[in-house]
């Protein structure tokens, strides 16, 4: 016969079951501790040797703000991306359902306003459950709320392997996790710890804090929780995959009954709520969030330039590893310069330019206000991501490769800017105080090595000349009918080659220098110095001679903001994307500010805006289809430019108010390939000019959003720049190259390299 077992220490028995407990579990020293230590703090009464342990854990706990969601908006406050590490967005305990605060204080800790931080009768009822068979846990909210926060501080230090889960705390973390709680009821109100709470605590993969889980699980807000929805969510804490609505709904509703049935009992609701809550089925609205610039609403390459002028900024911290952290966890609020309505419209324009054309031909179009240098929009005609059916690419077309301080923008870094770089030669003659209707030779095409150029601070280099061996060409025109004599201003409006260097020919170098370089024009592409030093934006070279007719690369949002200052009354502005960043406390960041400097003389600028209206009215751009002269009713100034091999078109131009630059052309690898013989939505092109494709989407953007900007005529130069010289001689008229007839130069002149 069985030796019979002493009953008070059969573990079949409940008492033996709680002895049993005692006696195997390495957690006994935790359950001394929360028995006496809340006694000891609230008397005052020294503690025993029991706890001796207890008394050298630290009794401060470092609450850091947990890491919150980062939003960029648009200048009217749109939203255009989210940013996170950890999807959160912190509300007030005013901003979250009062029957989510019930619920979770039902499921998780009923006794939450009656116990300093650690509660001994919930402890004692977790051992009788336990030793019951029935696993219960004895955390308060507050010693939850204090290892949520030690996490959050372990994961922001880059420490998660200390990092501490439920299933892995001794006896020692415990007992810190209790002095910790007892030490913040003191400091905080228990309504400061539930906001924390409830603000900290993870229920999703994608949703960390009340907020994120309420618009991920149901889009809705916090505070517009209903009792069956929060009492789902109060449910999950406890096991977020477990009770996970979406792949486990039928534990998601038995779990969400039992909060409704607690509530019930602890009287936070009516029996009517209760009934008609569990009769609510289990439903889900789930709004995903999408993290980063490639899910922006709008505008992903604004959004990524943006992006990187934070993590390029020293002022957001030490190293990347810090401005990372602080970008994407810190809950900041960046507002930008973009106007939504003219974003809309130049992605609608880039994207009718060549569609996703499969041999990956660019398109992109970028504006800045004069006078601010704000840019209102920056498009081009690919996808963030890969897609079917689209062109993809990270790289922005719009921006330079590199900061001034050599970080990377994630930029194409420009292309060559062909005849948009005229003005700036006629805006030296204009300064150099002559009169646009001077007649210069074009008919000259040979330029030696040592012609005699003027340069009082440098050399000129380069040649056209085929009388030496070692030159391939003289100097060429796109169309034969203009070597001869003609004034500048025609030179410029029919983008004439050999009438800028004819006008180059009697300036000095060093005014055409000081020119393109007062209003901001650089190389998009770094290169290096005579010492093997970086050197991220490099000035354009005047002296180089193939420079005069734009072979060196430089970026859209470059060439936009040079021509905004002939808008501006000869004001240069840098351009700026950022105008204001605050924290999640509201305090205000390092944002960017207007930058304005004198770069040209008004008259000068008021001579090239009289200039370039008529590249459109009777020039180059009168080629434009639709033309914008005849479609608007507010004056416009450009340029057209096409690069040496037709692989680089553009149109750069203004109004008083708005400064557009649009960019067709080859993006990839060094930028070669021969803009020659190509289809774009049906349409066959033989050769690429700046009319043809960019044209269009110039003149239709600058039609529909210019006038939102200012649209003022432009201010009359001083009469002796137009009247002081021979009337201009008539000008040919200008006939748009057709699409499919055998070999026909591009109507618009194109430079000849440099040597």
């Amino acid at each position: 016969m069985a030796a019979r077992k002493n009953p008070l220490f059969d573990t079949a028995t409940t008492l033996g079951k709680i002895l049993g407990f005692f006696g195997v579990s390495a957690l006994c020293g935790v359950l001394v501790a929360g028995l006496l230590v809340p006694a000891a703090a609230v008397s005052g009464n020294a503690a025993s040797g029991s706890i001796e342990f207890f008394d050298t854990l630290p009794a401060e706990l470092k609450v850091d703000p947990p890491n919150q969601s980062t939003t960029i908006l648009a200048a009217d406050n749109s939203p255009i991306a989210t940013l996170y590490t950890e999807n959160r967005t912190k509300v007030s305990l005013d901003q979250i359902s009062p029957f989510m605060q019930d619920a979770v204080l039902a499921v998780e800790d009923s006794r939450f306003y009656e116990h300093g931080g650690v509660d001994t009768t919930g402890i004692l009822r977790a051992v009788v459950e336990t030793a019951r068979g029935n696993k219960q846990g004895a955390s308060t909210i507050t010693q939850q709320y204090v290892n949520n926060v030690l996490n959050s501080n372990y994961a922001a230090e880059g420490k998660d392997e200390d990092i501490l889960l439920n299933g892995n705390k001794g006896v020692g973390d415990k007992l810190r996790e209790m002095k910790l709680a007892i030490s913040l009821e003191k400091e905080f109100t228990k309504e400061q710890i539930l906001e924390g709470y409830l603000n900290i605590v993870f229920f999703n993969r994608d949703a960390y804090g009340i907020e994120a889980a309420s618009k991920f699980f149901f889009s809705t807000s916090a505070k517009d929780l209903t009792l069956p929805q929060a009492a789902l969510l109060a449910g999950l804490v406890n096991s977020p995959s477990a009770f996970d609505p979406i792949t486990n709904p039928e534990n998601s509703k038995a779990r969400r009954d039992l909060v409704l049935g607690l509530m019930l009992d602890q009287g936070k609701i009516t029996q009517a709520d209760f009934d008609a809550a569990v009769a609510t089925p289990v439903e889900t609205n789930v709004t995903q969030p999408r993290q980063g610039c490639a899910y922006a609403t709008t505008a992903p390459y604004f959004c990524d330039y943006v992006l990187h002028l934070l993590l390029n900024n020293p002022a957001y911290g030490a190293d990347e590893a810090e401005r990372v952290s602080r970008i994407y966890g810190g809950g900041l609020t960046i507002k930008t310069t973009l106007d939504p309505a003219a974003q809309n419209a130049a992605q609608a324009q880039v994207d009718a330019s060549a569609g996703a054309n499969e041999i990956k031909w660019g398109s992109a179009m970028v504006s800045v206000k004069p006078g601010t240098g704000e840019i209102t929009n920056m498009a081009q005609n690919t996808v963030f991501l890969p897609a079917d059916g689209k062109f993809d690419s990270q790289v922005n077309f719009a921006v330079d490769k590199l900061d001034k301080d050599g970080n990377d923008l994630n930029g194409l870094g420009g292309a060559q800017p062909g005849s948009t770089m005229k003005p700036f030669t006629f805006a030296e003659w204009l300064n150099e105080g002559k009169s646009m209707n001077t007649t210069v030779n074009a008919a000259q095409r040979r330029y030696s090595a040592n012609f005699p150029w003027r340069n009082t601070c440098g050399v000129v280099t380069g040649a056209y000349d085929t009388t030496n061996p070692d030159e391939a060409d003289d100097l060429q025109n796109a169309e034969d009918g203009y070597y001869r004599s003609m004034p500048v201003l025609e030179g410029l409006y029919n983008s004439i080659n050999t009438a800028t260097f004819a006008s180059a020919a009697q300036l000095d170098f060093c005014g055409i220098q000081k020119i393109v370089d007062a209003v901001g024009i650089h190389s998009g592409l770094p290169s290096t110095d005579e010492n093997g030093n970086l050197v991220p934006n490099p000035k354009v070279n005047m002296f180089s001679l193939g420079n005069l007719l734009g072979s060196t690369q430089t970026s859209p949002l470059t060439m936009a903001s040079a021509f905004a200052t002939f808008a501006n009354d000869g004001k240069y502005c840098e351009p700026i994307a950022i105008t204001s960043v605050k924290d999640a406390s509201g305090a205000d960041l390092p944002a960017q500010a207007s930058n304005c400097r004198d770069a040209i003389k008004p008259e000068v600028a008021r001579g090239v805006n009289y200039a370039l209206q008529e590249v459109l009215n009777r020039g180059s751009g009168s080629l434009i289809q639709p033309r914008i002269s005849t479609r608007t009713n507010f004056p416009v100034a450009a340029k057209t430019g096409t690069s040496n091999l037709n692989e680089s078109t553009w149109v750069v131009g203004h109004t008083t108010g708005l400064a557009t630059a649009a960019w067709f052309g080859d993006p990839l690898g060094s930028q070669n390939r021969p803009g020659r013989d190509l289809t774009f939505n049906g349409q066959f092109y033989q050769n690429l000019d700046g009319y043809m494709v960019a044209g269009p989407m110039f003149s239709n953007f600058m039609r529909e959003i210019a006038p939102n900007y200012g649209t003022d005529g432009f201010p009359a130069p001083p009469s002796n720049m137009i009247n002081a010289a021979p009337a201009p001689a008539p000008a040919q008229p200008r006939t748009p190259a057709q699409p499919r007839t055998p070999a026909q130069p591009s109507a618009e002149p194109s430079p000849a390299p440099s040597n």
